[in-house]
């Protein structure tokens, strides 16, 4: 699986997988123009939608309505590191469910894989320049294995 990030000037950065382009950039007060939500809203947002889908398969398979249903997202950051420190998702189902119901569906919200992502924090690799562009290698241009 890949996509690509690309600058856009300022503090924009698009996100562009397959035929999907989502705009990243920053509040103006941070320096942006406000153009899309910002990497941190995006990273909660994708928490909150995986919880949705998930939750709306389940209603999808035991016959459950999914009009109406939504997920609210607060957050608050965190220091040492700077970082998201807390996630608090809200599941809005304007439909009764039994208690054995509401049990399965907090399993499967809890399984969603953005949530379990974070849970079993996966291996983070960064490089600079991968694939050795000449300019880039303090070598002059020659790339030396």
């Amino acid at each position: 699986m890949k996509l690509t990030v690309a600058h856009h000037g300022g503090a924009r950065y698009d996100i562009i997988s397959g035929k999907h382009r989502v705009v990243t950039d920053q509040p103006i007060e941070d320096g942006g123009l406000d153009a899309g939500m910002s990497p941190v809203e995006l990273f909660v947002g994708s928490v909150a939608s995986c919880v949705g889908y998930f939750v709306g398969q389940f209603c999808a398979r035991h016959n459950i309505s999914r009009d109406g249903l939504s997920v609210d997202a607060e957050w608050a950051m965190a220091e040492s590191p700077h970082r998201v420190g807390i996630i608090e998702l809200a599941i809005h189902l304007p439909h009764r469910i039994t208690p054995e119901q509401k049990e399965r569906l907090m399993k499967v919200a809890h399984a969603c894989t953005v949530h379990q992502s974070l849970a079993v924090v996966p291996n983070v690799a960064i490089t600079l320049n991968p694939h050795g562009h000449v300019g880039d290698q303090p070598s002059g241009g020659k790339i030396t294995p």
